[in-house]
């Protein structure tokens, strides 16, 4: 918005600008030179600068200066052979001369395209009468012609070799001045500023004078009542025009503000409804699955199918089982999902929620999920590669990452496991499924949970009792550590012997194989062998027992992305034997309940 403050700027701006009131002008004539740079000569009448207005009178034509870039001041002659450009050292404007100098340093190869021209305005100068004599010699061994004053001595005393150089011209004149240093004095004699100068006034041709008819004017000039009352309307008019410009300012603003607001409200709302999940009722539901025809699988939580928001649009239809329940799981993963925008994480396209039908509604993953593809690397038909097994493990824990540190609440999925990662038509990991995730805020170190949560063999040892250590985001880096081993191993580390009898294996089949004693992993090069190392390392400090010993996801990223496994340090083996060890538990932990773990 535009202030007074701002007005009162732009007057003051208008008036330096114009400078009209007789103290900077007369007559449209500055009464200040000008230069190029601070030490270049003064610039003034009958010069003027190629980038700055005159009125008529304050400038003569060829005496047009013009700014380098590294603000040296430069004269353009056009003799017949072509436009010379020099530097001007020095005007002396009493004496009307000036000194240029080749800003190539090669002054006397410039003075032969001088020689025979005409130069107008200006003529070259002698100090003297007396007639000098110039030799011009084109020497092989430099770049530019070199002159001399009178004989072949005179290379020896420049220390020339009179051999290597031949004479093109002799010249006797009295009318050059031209020195050994790079030096051409040159001369002007229209118009005549030199009684101006001398008086130490400033010169400007005068009003409806003839050609070369000069005036002085003084440097410094007290403002008369005309010019004083010429000021006066110069400044209202000023101030009204800025008041005017500054009122067209101030609505402009407005209404361009008022648009922008508009514009950002509807693209707000355009995104927010591009965001947020869609409602679906019981009857959208069977319309897009084709009344529940496809099935493509069913988990603990509910049966999938497969449906059609379009022709182009695919998605995955989860009906929840247990309805009838308090529907915490349904609330956590829509609450969850319609905060999550991510490419390792799937995105919810919608849900049902229309009676006792509770439905989630997904993308479609052609390539369903990582369970599909955990196998021996022998079975060549599902086997995806060690390359593309690290990207789809770096994928998974990005997404991690993104849940633990990004969201503006922690989330805690819980549920880590090869079933609730889905792989779209590239391979990239999508995490799913967060009927079991925990929001919480992002300083909560601990997280009470009063049952058991999760898949049976991803379950961190905490989460079963306390005896080893507090419930927190640690329990979600143990489920992902065992995820990596079964990706490495194609093996499962549990066993179930009976409903009631778990097995939890700890897999000390890795530690065997990362010291070569492991016969059921086939590598067959050496940067396979790397990210098999890799990736088992890492799941073993993923699955320690003391959730103090596991790293933090954002570690983890680091040893994924580290260049070299070599730089990665084997935690110990907690039973140091010959056998796998197995924790072995009785009980059905759908069912478990648990003592609240409290910091």
């Amino acid at each position: 918005m535009v202030t007074f403050t701002n007005i009162l700027v732009v007057m003051i701006l208008i008036l330096l600008c114009n400078c009209n009131l007789g103290m900077c002008q007369v007559n449209g004539c500055s009464r200040k030179d000008f230069r190029c740079g601070r030490h270049g000569p003064p610039i003034r009448f009958p010069f003027r600068l190629n980038d700055r207005e005159t009125e008529y009178g304050c400038s003569y034509t060829g005496f047009n200066l013009s700014c380098s870039d590294t603000q040296k001041t430069l004269l353009e002659l056009h003799p017949h052979s072509g436009p010379i450009q020099l530097e001007v050292t020095a005007i002396d404007y009493q004496l009307q001369q000036l000194q240029v100098s080749d800003p190539e340093n090669c002054l006397p190869r410039q003075f032969l395209k001088l020689l025979h021209s005409q130069i107008s305005p200006f003529q070259l100068f002698s100090r003297s009468d007396y007639n000098y004599s110039y030799t011009f010699m084109d020497c092989s061994s430099l770049s530019c012609p070199v002159y001399v004053a009178d004989s072949s001595n005179t290379l020896l005393a420049l220390g020339l070799d009179p051999i290597l150089c031949t004479k093109t011209l002799d010249i006797l004149s009295s009318s050059l001045s031209l020195r050994y240093d790079n030096i051409l004095v040159m001369t002007w004699s229209k118009p005549n500023c030199s009684k101006c100068e001398i008086e130490g006034k400033m010169c400007k041709l005068k009003n409806n004078g003839t050609e070369d008819e000069i005036e002085c004017f003084d440097r410094h000039h007290k403002p008369t009542k005309k010019i004083l009352l010429y000021a006066t309307v110069v400044f209202v008019g000023s101030v009204m025009v800025t008041l005017i410009i500054a009122a067209c300012l101030h609505l402009y603003s407005y209404f361009k503000l008022k648009g922008e607001d508009e514009t950002r409200i509807e693209k707000f709302l355009e995104d927010y409804r591009a965001l947020n999940p869609a409602r679906f009722s019981y009857a959208d539901i069977k319309r897009i699955t084709n009344n529940f025809r496809e099935e493509l699988g069913e988990g603990a939580h509910g049966a999938v199918f497969k449906g059609k928001l379009s022709n182009e649009i695919l998605v995955a239809v989860k009906m929840l089982k247990n309805t009838e329940g308090d529907g915490k799981e349904f609330i956590n993963e829509v609450k969850a999902m319609g905060k999550i925008h991510h490419i390792n994480v799937v995105r919810l396209v919608g849900f049902c929620a229309d009676g006792s039908y509770r439905a989630l509604v997904y993308n479609f993953f052609p390539n369903g999920s990582l369970q599909n593809f955990i196998t021996r690397p022998d079975d060549m038909d599902h086997f995806l590669g060690w390359e593309k097994l690290q990207q789809i493990a770096l994928g998974i824990a990005k997404g991690i990452e993104y849940l633990h540190m990004s969201c503006d609440q922690q989330i805690l999925h819980f549920d880590i496991n090869p079933h609730n990662v889905l792989l779209d038509d590239k391979f990239v990991p999508k995490i799913t499924d967060f009927g079991l995730a925990k929001l919480c805020s992002k300083n909560q170190s601990k997280v009470s949970v009063t049952a058991a949560r999760g898949t049976l063999g991803y379950i961190a040892p905490e989460v079963f009792s306390r005896n080893f250590g507090n419930v927190s985001y640690k329990a979600d880096i143990y489920s992902y550590g065992m995820l990596l081993l079964e990706m490495v191993g194609g093996r499962k580390n549990i066993g179930q012997l009976s409903e009631e009898n778990i097995q939890v294996l700890y897999p000390e089949w890795i530690h065997n194989l990362l010291e070569g004693r492991d016969i059921h992993v086939n590598i067959e090069g050496a940067e396979d062998d790397r990210i098999l190392k890799k990736l088992a390392i890492v799941g073993l400090w993923c699955i320690q027992w003391n959730p103090i010993n596991r790293p933090s996801i954002t570690v983890v990223l680091k040893m994924l992305e580290a260049l070299e496994e070599e730089n990665l340090i084997v935690p110990p083996n907690p039973f140091n034997s010959t056998t796998s060890r197995v924790v072995e538990t009785k009980t059905k932990f759908s069912t478990l309940e648990l003592e609240a773990i409290h910091e």
